[in-house]
């Protein structure tokens, strides 16, 4: 199944996708500044922002909180179609001052993921506590886990051992929940929820994640389904070039490609597996597997091999070893329903010298 994690959880996840018949379809959306057009790739304008709840509205979807999809999934329980949630991270000041009163207008949920320390700090560009208290009074705002410094978690020191790594993680990922429960907590529910700064995550940084008892939240493209890993939920991002109307309604229609065995698992490309081969298992569903299509990065479509069709097992390697930095591999394939796509997403991090 998912490799490194517990086999009496991964057979639940199992029975999970079998239970659903084919499988239920959640898509989050990723936002992080709004109307900051000095910050292109990781804003969208106004007009972008407007026009995306604009067809959420008119093409009546149902926009739920992250966390009741996050629910939903963890008790075997059917999603409804056309699902989505809003979801911003790192509590920049835009949010307050353009997202939220948009929000709170129209009515609907949002979850902010907050990296404490620059609120802490009183950093220019980001909200203050009164702000976030006066959200979640005046809107359907949640907030939850950024962790506290916003760093590269997938970073280790040039001489930590493997208990101090785990416990400056444990350390960054408690300190922010304390702070959010001091200063958000006394009302409201705080979930254990924890997006990964930069949607970056590897083997430990996932296993101190459950551990402490949070969800795993990435910035990989997809939808969520039945058979998503808990520590790896995917969400599109939204940044001006990938943000168009267009672009937008067809993420909204896209469903979970039910990937239930990933190998490897660990996100990290190691230097001798440069470029990575991934294999994926695939659950039944009606996905036109005939036309699965795969894209890495720059490199744009790249072969798929089906190592077995019956068993619906396929490898994705690209010529080209990846840069460092982060780089996704998206496989696609067309639904039997008219401009819908089944996607998956799994992102790779190469790390620098």
């Amino acid at each position: 199944m998912w490799k490194g994690f517990a086999l009496a959880a991964l057979l639940v996840a199992a029975d999970l996708g079998a239970a659903q018949a084919g499988g239920w379809h959640a898509v989050g959306f990723m936002y992080h500044r709004f109307g900051e057009e000095q910050y292109s790739a990781t804003n969208v304008t106004l007009e972008q922002f407007e026009a995306h709840l604009d067809y959420l509205e008119e093409e009546d979807y149902n926009v739920w909180p992250f966390e009741r999809i996050v629910e939903h999934l963890e008790n075997a329980e059917s999603v409804p179609d056309r699902t989505v949630a809003i979801t911003i991270d790192d509590a920049y000041r835009s949010v307050y001052e353009e997202a939220y009163p948009r929000l709170k207008e129209r009515d609907l949920p949002y979850i902010v993921f907050v990296a404490t320390d620059p609120v802490d700090d009183g950093l220019s560009g980001y909200m203050t506590w009164d702000q976030m208290r006066e959200m979640q009074e005046e809107s359907r705002a949640t907030f939850a886990n950024h962790s506290s410094t916003h760093d590269y978690l997938v970073r280790r020191g040039e001489d930590e051992s493997d208990s101090d790594y785990r416990e400056r993680l444990r350390d960054d990922i408690n300190n922010a929940q304390e702070r959010l429960e001091a200063e958000l907590g006394e009302d409201h529910d705080i979930p254990k929820l924890f997006a990964y700064p930069y949607g970056e995550y590897n083997q430990i940084v996932a296993e101190v994640t459950e551990k402490l008892g949070y969800i795993g939240i990435g910035q990989h493209s997809g939808a969520i389904g039945a058979h998503s890993h808990k520590l790896a939920l995917p969400r599109f991002p939204m940044a001006e070039a990938y943000a168009s109307i267009e672009e937008f309604s067809e993420k909204a229609r896209t469903k979970a490609l039910p990937v239930k065995e990933l190998e490897p698992w660990d996100p990290v490309a190691t230097e001798e597996h440069n470029p990575p081969r991934m294999r994926a298992t695939l659950a039944d569903s009606d996905a036109r597997l005939d036309q699965l299509s795969c894209f890495v990065g720059r490199q744009g479509q790249v072969d798929v091999e089906w190592v077995d069709r019956d068993a619906r097992v396929f490898e994705v390697e690209p010529p080209e070893s990846l840069s460092t930095g982060r780089t996704r591999y998206n496989c696609t394939a067309p639904s039997p329903e008219r401009g819908r796509f089944y996607w998956f997403s799994q992102q790779w991090i190469v790390l620098p010298d």
